[in-house]
């Protein structure tokens, strides 16, 4: 464990009514004494945990501002050792002076993410909990930050606790039998052991059948507007946006190259495209974006294929429709003030959207259709979500191994090799809460943190 006692900026660098230097490590108070001093003349490391002083912030015989101290001592804190925090009048000069001072009484800058990775290795947080506080700060949305918290309450963690627990039962059967080859166990029938086996296998399965969607509520959803010129593309972009992003006229073909922005669509955020309008053309400059508006279909994670009710169905409408067959896509059928006669049979087997872009109507079944076809809205948000990428990583080398034990068992291979499978198993979940994680994995997660978190 490091010895070396931390401080760094815990608030947003500019103007406010608090700004707070946290100070972490086994000299912390005595840091803070040296540039500390209470009106009541009481030492910080006198202090009992989750005790409060008032008093001034000095570089050496200048005060820098008045300040509220608060105690912690350890275990009882964020990082499980001795924390301080220092609560001045928030501004950028003030804050930057009184963590100068804490340097120069002996504390070292800390690393992005250094007190949540000392939080780690003290035992406060697991690995899951650890990255799923970055997605609280990270938070777009309810949702994700619910899905965040969730993780941080050890929703995750709980889950693959249960699992391994059923893996060590079977595990520990296992080398009994090895030590004990002539006893009978009842644990170690076939039945016993398959249920054990594919309870945690869908388990898992469960974990990651979710992580697409969890995904998309953290990171957002690429997603294109196309269709012919003048279908209402760019009408629809600013309906999303909720402001005028892209230009909009009577007249085709308005928009040639690709129009981007973020926007959030109920809980989800869209990276949201809008494209040249895609049909046939001799014109050099549109067939450019043309060519763009079919690479972003091409790419895109989710399409949102707008079709013009007012006027009939053409080959460019068609050959677009056909394009999109089996993809991520929502056909938006538009221009419904001015007809609402769908093409009977057209567009059967798509998930389709009645809307008016222009008036703003079927804007919430469209953000419903999103939600659905996102398979956001399945996702409850109190419920087990895999966070990141490393952790289903984790996850599925730990199903693998457990699918390898029941073939094992079900072709009659030696119970030893099936030891093997769940020995594998326990070790992707064992790294997936950080248990037997390598630091250059754990290292590689906290870098990503602000400093001071």
């Amino acid at each position: 464990m490091e010895q070396r006692t931390i401080a760094a900026i815990a608030t947003p660098l500019g103007e406010g009514s608090i700004a707070t230097v946290r100070i972490s490590g086994q000299d912390a108070p005595q840091v803070v004494d040296r540039i500390f001093k209470s009106v009541s003349g009481k030492k910080v490391a006198s202090l009992a945990g989750y005790t409060a002083l008032y008093g001034s912030v000095y570089s050496g015989e200048k005060i820098i501002d008045n300040a509220v101290v608060l105690n912690f001592k350890a275990p009882k804190s964020y990082t499980g050792e001795n924390v301080v925090e220092i609560s001045v009048h928030g501004g950028r000069i003030v804050i930057k002076n009184v963590l100068r001072a804490a340097l120069d009484a002996g504390a070292f800058l800390a690393e992005p993410g250094e007190f949540t990775k000392r939080a780690f290795l003290n035992g406060k947080l697991d690995l899951v909990e650890a990255e799923a506080v970055m997605g609280i700060i990270s938070a777009h949305s309810k949702a994700e930050l619910d899905l965040s918290f969730s993780s941080l309450s050890g929703k995750v963690s709980s889950q693959i606790n249960n699992i391994k627990e059923k893996l060590l039962e079977a595990a520990a059967s296992i080398a009994f039998f090895a030590d004990y080859p002539d006893e009978e166990l009842p644990e170690l029938n076939n039945q016993n052991f398959y249920k054990m086996l594919t309870s945690a296998h869908q388990s898992l399965n469960d974990m990651l059948s979710n992580f697409d969607a969890g995904k998309i509520l953290r990171e957002g959803v690429d997603t294109a507007i196309v269709g012919k010129p003048n279908v209402g593309k760019s009408t629809l972009m600013n309906l999303l946006s909720h402001k005028n992003r892209s230009i909009v006229t009577e007249i085709a073909g308005t928009t040639r190259d690709i129009i981007e922005d973020t926007v959030m669509v109920g809980d989800i955020m869209l990276n949201l495209a809008d494209t040249a309008g895609i049909h046939k053309t001799d014109d050099v400059v549109e067939s450019v974006g043309v060519k763009l508006a079919e690479e972003k279909k091409n790419t895109a994670q989710l399409i949102l294929a707008v079709f013009d009710l007012s006027r009939p169905l053409d080959d460019n409408d068609l050959e677009l429709l056909n394009s999109i067959k089996g993809k991520n896509a929502i056909v938006v059928l538009n221009k419904t003030d001015i007809s609402g006669n769908v093409p009977q049979g057209v567009f059967d087997g798509f998930k389709t959207v009645l809307v008016s872009a222009k008036n703003g109507l079927g804007e919430q079944e469209l953000i419903k259709a999103i939600a659905e076809i996102t398979k956001v809205s399945s996702i409850n948000p109190d419920s087990a979500v895999l966070g990141s990428e490393r952790q289903r990583g984790c996850a599925l080398r730990a199903r693998d191994a457990i699918s390898a034990a029941i073939n094992a068992l079900e072709i009659g291979t030696t119970i030893d090799a099936v030891g093997v499978c769940i020995d594998d198993a326990l070790a992707a979940l064992y790294e997936l809460t950080g248990e037997r994680a390598t630091n250059t994995v754990t290292n590689e997660i906290f870098k990503r943190f602000c400093v001071g978190k």
